[in-house]
């Protein structure tokens, strides 16, 4: 029987949760089951049609001569091709889909032919640029695309057992292992200037077995820090290449590259618990967390660069947020969470799905967003496609992957981390654990459960930190003794039980279970409302909302003819509203807001001396209706003016 994960857990030595298999849970309901059905009728098709029209696939034709045009695109444009791989193999591990899987056949049938007799494949470099191979590590992503080959092919090899791509990647890795490595041993000493390779070899190793694998991804972290890339115009810390590892501070540079390098180190702890690796990777997460991660969740404040900025760096108009750097914090907190048990590191994941990455996904599942500002004028629109595309098939791959990360299990333990209407089947214990989630969440905080087995069992269920008011962007530091469950409840059969959680997040409910027992759990869906901390400058005097796990965002098209800026909220008057034909069914925030004519006591004036203001005439203040609208669908009607913070009224 295949255990299709997306992160293989189940043999390694140092995670505290294992992870369930993806055809273990089915995804229902109007939320995450519809968004999970458009990925495979709408995003996955519209997907491979990209791929096809912007020459893509034609790429790998030219190389044994089926296509006689130019090399067309990025220099990385292969790795878009073996995201959807990844995407559509966690889809049809599922069941069969004759359409997809006639398109996987043809993938790989373009990439075993188009890879050369060495183990060696770029599109890239082989037709028109062979004597440039390996010449360029800093800027030209051959090891990370080649990670992306090897993640699609461990994803496939997983969900069929066809060992078709598995054998081409592990040519290339194992080409990889002849050249590169130690000096002493006749090897190049040498990384690639964007971190991918390394988680991708430590999940190899784990597929195959074979451990030069883990070996060889042990080497590129090591020899990372050491200026082997020699920065350029960047600098050697935009690539995490200007101190080793187990002496960085902080989170600097290109966002997606040090989140996909945190990744990779967390997977060489999870395999080999060397001493340092964890509290280093500690000490990152709280300080990226505490002070240069948005609200959103999002990570990346410098359109230079694609970087993350420095302390409290955080503008909203200029925010870059990349979506794909949002998925490699979800990826990065996957891991965490199974090294430590903790769940503060579901909590951030979580928060990230439905506000950092989720916005760069249309409604109708056709176009997705780059870059994910806090407040636009309106230009900002998803695209169906990009030159860059490296962001939409990374979205495909994660909603494809998402029932793999609901549950996940220990020694005698089932660990509830998502509420997701579902159904599930679970090897805990040695026994199989049936188990459904019946849930208008996130809009509803009452989640019921049923279970279908006998037997001795704790069923462990994260108490969210936004469900106790804590963000989830949170410090250790700062959420010490802070557990506890105001405004949450649990009961099982009807009956009241403690919902005090642990200090990982969790409470557990351990008795023996007889089939047909069931479990409620009910989380406050409070308006909470955020301030940011004083250095934040865009942020002074302004407030943000959430509820649930789900952030918030006023936009032109429910405020029509109000420019934003002159919002005025006070946060005592805003109420939650169900609102079915709204956003394909939201619950929307709506309450009394003032707006304030600012341009009226500044007409053509840019600067003025001290003092001089007047007080507003009569009428430039008035009362109006607001209307915020989940964060996620916005822009998903006309073009127009959005904020996340707006301006603070009291009451």
């Amino acid at each position: 029987m295949r255990h299709p994960v997306v992160v293989e857990f189940a043999s390694t030595a140092y995670a505290r949760i294992k992870p369930v298999a993806v055809t273990a849970v089915e995804l229902r309901g109007d939320f995450w089951g519809r968004r999970f059905d458009i990925n495979r009728k709408e995003t996955l098709p519209t997907q491979w049609d990209h791929l096809e029209s912007t020459n893509r696939l034609n790429n790998f034709r030219r190389v044994f001569g089926e296509y006689d045009g130019p090399y067309e695109g990025l220099f990385f444009n292969d790795s878009d091709l073996y995201k959807w791989l990844e995407a559509a193999s966690w889809l049809i591990a599922r069941g069969p889909d004759a359409e997809l899987e006639k398109r996987i056949d043809e993938g790989i049938t373009l990439i075993e032919r188009a890879q050369e007799e060495d183990g060696y494949i770029d599109t890239y470099f082989t037709v028109d640029r062979p004597n440039e191979k390996w010449t360029n590590l800093r800027d030209l992503h051959e090891m990370y695309v080649g990670g992306h080959l090897i993640q699609a092919a461990v994803a496939h090899h997983r969900a069929t057992g066809n060992g078709r791509l598995l054998n081409v990647a592990t040519r290339f890795a194992d080409m990889l292992c002849k050249r590169f490595g130690p000096e002493s041993d006749g090897k190049v000493e040498a990384v690639d200037g964007h971190e991918e390779i390394e988680m991708a070899l430590i999940e190899l190793a784990r597929e195959t077995g074979h451990s030069r694998y883990l070996e060889l991804a042990r080497f590129f972290i090591k020899a990372r820090g050491h200026g082997l890339l020699k920065g350029g115009r960047f600098g050697d810390a935009y690539f995490q290449d200007d101190v080793p590892f187990d002496r960085m501070e902080s989170l600097a540079g290109h966002a997606v590259r040090a989140l996909y390098m945190c990744s990779g180190v967390t997977d060489l702890y999870l395999e080999t618990g060397e001493e340092g690796l964890l509290p280093r990777l500690e000490t990152l997460w709280d300080r990226l967390t505490a002070s240069r991660m948005y609200i959103t969740g999002g990570v990346g404040s410098r359109y230079d660069g694609e970087s993350i900025g420095v302390d409290y760096e955080l503008p909203n108009a200029q925010a870059y947020t990349e979506t794909c750097a949002a998925i490699a914090s979800m990826m990065w907190c996957h891991r965490m969470l199974a090294a430590t048990g903790d769940a503060r590191y579901v909590d951030l994941f979580e928060w990230t799905l439905y506000n950092g990455m989720l916005p760069g996904w249309s409604l109708d599942g056709r176009e997705y967003y780059y870059v994910n500002p806090l407040e636009n004028d309106g230009t900002h629109r998803r695209r169906p496609w990009y030159y860059c595309s490296c962001c939409p098939p990374n979205v495909a791959r994660t909603i494809a992957s998402l029932p793999g990360y609901v549950y996940g299990t220990d020694a005698e333990s089932l660990y509830v981390h998502l509420y997701f209407d579902s159904d599930a089947r679970i090897e805990v214990a040695g026994k199989t654990v049936g188990i459904t989630q019946r849930t208008q969440y996130p809009w509803e905080g009452t989640v019921d459960f049923t279970i279908d087995t006998d037997g001795d069992l704790a069923l462990k269920l994260r108490i969210p930190g936004w469900a106790n008011g804590q963000a989830a962007l949170s410090s250790r530091e700062a959420r010490d003794g802070t557990v506890k469950a105001a405004g949450v409840s649990l009961s099982v059969n009807g009956g009241s039980v403690d919902a005090t959680p642990d200090s990982n997040g969790y409470v557990t409910i351990h008795r023996t279970w007889k089939t047909g027992d069931t479990v409620r759990l009910q989380l406050p869906m409070d308006v909470r409302v955020w301030q940011s901390h004083p250095k934040v400058p865009d942020n002074r005097g302004r407030i943000a909302f959430s509820r649930g796990p789900v952030l918030y965002c006023v936009e032109q098209a429910d405020m029509q003819g109000v420019d934003l800026d002159e919002l005025f909220v006070d946060p005592a008057q805003i109420s939650a509203h169900w609102e079915p034909s709204l956003l394909d069914g939201v619950v929307a925030l709506k309450g009394t807001a003032q707006r304030r004519a600012i341009d009226s006591a500044w007409t053509g004036e840019l600067y003025r001396p001290f003092g001089q203001q007047r007080e507003p005439a009569a009428g430039e203040a008035s009362p109006l209706q607001l209307v915020a609208i989940p964060y996620f669908a916005w822009h998903n009607r006309e073009s127009g003016p959005m904020k996340v913070w707006m301006n603070y009224r009291e009451a």
